[in-house]
């Protein structure tokens, strides 16, 4: 009788323990954002398909599901998809997908309704999923979020040198002009609004078709955009941030023939690494890991 109330205590203790291994474990890509086991360095993936849109531009959903999951099993470091994604949803999680709708150059459908069904997927009730963007202060669902996933396209921007995942939480934000002056420098600190802190699971920066040049507020020309048909994923938005500008200034020299810098320049993005301290601008201190498709990778 003994040796049985033992093993039901031993059992109860490695349950328990294995719970919190599991909780811990869960947690730590937003701590360590995704940081390479073999260093201190913040892991990106960047991961291309050459076939992911056709010659009308049209998203090829089936390719990209595999990019999508190729591409989180790399940035986990797990052997299965199913797995991977459990280590970015929950259950009981409520779920807000950032997305943006620029009209020139939105968020692809298909990737918003793939990232809702792979979190329906992981258990999350439907009715507690959103994908919204300049509606999210008055959206229930983002103002309970346990969990956000920030994804947005690549693009210059007349304010900020570029419109990436940094400037993409600027509709959380009560006073928007607030953000604006010296060329959108503080755009970090949206990370930690209280809406935001702590909650973003993952960050994809969408590199199908980038902007590379502009000029004026709402400058779109479809001579500076081009089929890079490429992901940029990763726990840390800042490095994610960085790689994507680096494949914007590279894509400028080649086509202007020279430096030409952005102006105003993407300035925020290295100050949300110096002054802000949330995550790796430095190239030096990126993992980054390239899959797919490799000609003219720019990186």
């Amino acid at each position: 009788m003994k040796s049985k109330t033992i093993t039901r205590r031993k059992l109860l203790k490695d349950s328990t323990l294995a719970a919190i291994g599991a909780s811990l474990f869960f947690t730590s890509p937003m701590k360590i954002y995704g940081r390479s086991r073999q260093g201190n360095l913040s892991r990106v993936v960047l991961i291309r398909d050459k076939n992911v849109l056709d010659e009308n531009g049209n998203v090829n959903k089936a390719l990209l599901e595999k990019m999508i999951d190729e591409g989180l099993k790399k940035l986990t470091g797990m052997n299965f998809r199913e797995d991977a994604w459990a280590q970015i949803f929950k259950p009981n999680d409520v779920l807000g997908i950032k997305t943006n709708v620029w009209t020139h150059l939105p968020t692809p459908r298909e990737l918003e309704n793939l990232l809702k069904e792979k979190a329906i997927g992981m258990g999350v009730i439907p009715e507690k999923i959103s994908i919204n963007d300049r509606g999210v202060k008055n959206d229930p669902v983002f103002q309970k979020s346990t969990a956000l996933i920030n994804v947005r396209p690549m693009r210059t921007h007349n304010w900020s040198g570029v419109g990436s995942l940094l400037k993409n939480y600027i509709t959380f934000a009560e006073d928007l002009p607030a953000y604006h002056p010296d060329s959108c420098a503080d755009l970090a600190k949206l990370y930690n609004l209280p809406v935001t802190k702590g909650k973003t699971r993952l960050n994809i920066l969408v590199m199908f078709t980038p902007l590379f040049h502009g000029v004026g507020p709402h400058h779109y020309n479809k001579k500076y955009v081009w089929n890079y048909c490429g992901l940029i994923m990763g726990f840390d938005p800042v490095a994610v941030d960085s790689t994507g500008l680096r494949i914007i200034q590279a894509k400028r020299k080649e086509f202007f023939q020279e430096d030409l810098p952005l102006n105003p320049p993407a300035k925020h993005i290295m100050l949300a690494d110096t002054r802000h301290k949330l995550g790796t601008a430095d190239p030096g201190k990126i993992e980054l890991v390239k899959l797919g498709w490799e000609e003219d990778l720019l990186i």
